[in-house]
């Protein structure tokens, strides 16, 4: 993890190489969907990357005439994002004890279609916590435009 700067009212911005997303995330491939993260500030806002690419294992079904990358698949990056968000603010890292779980999404929207070739950039804001449960804020941009949106809940789990 490196410290890129702080921000106005001082708060540390971090970027995470693969090795460090590798070290806040429990996912391996062919299910880990993200790259990179280019900036994140604990508490607040999470920038990460995905690039995708053809060689993607379910492309040659999804499909065989017009690859496109599935919204489902979207959603669980933009998930992974808020998780590792979730991770930073709670200072934690995961494993069998402390697992965070995806619990609930809302207002999904899907704008565009997504191919081969593109870079979805990964967005998530905490709105707030509540009981135990963490509200996020999310979309995905290719070029400057959102190619989806939606709004997230992720929850620590028991470890059992």
């Amino acid at each position: 993890m490196t410290e890129t700067g702080k921000t106005e009212q001082g708060e540390q911005v971090l970027s995470m190489d693969i090795n460090e997303v590798l070290r806040r995330l429990p996912h391996r491939y062919p299910f880990l969907l993200v790259d990179r993260v280019q900036e994140c500030i604990a508490g607040k806002t999470i920038r990460a990357l995905k690039n995708v690419t053809y060689n993607e294992h379910f492309f040659p079904g999804h499909f065989p005439h017009r690859p496109v990358f599935p919204g489902v698949i979207i959603l669980e990056a933009l998930a992974q994002t808020a998780g590792i968000l979730a991770f930073v603010t709670a200072g934690q890292y995961p494993d069998a004890e402390r697992p965070m779980y995806f619990v609930g999404i809302d207002n999904a929207r899907f704008r565009r279609p997504v191919e081969p070739g593109d870079q979805l950039i990964l967005k998530a804001k905490l709105e707030r916590t509540m009981r135990g449960i963490w509200k996020f804020s999310t979309s995905a941009e290719v070029d400057g435009e959102e190619v989806t949106s939606a709004d997230m809940m992720v929850a620590p789990g028991t470890g059992k």
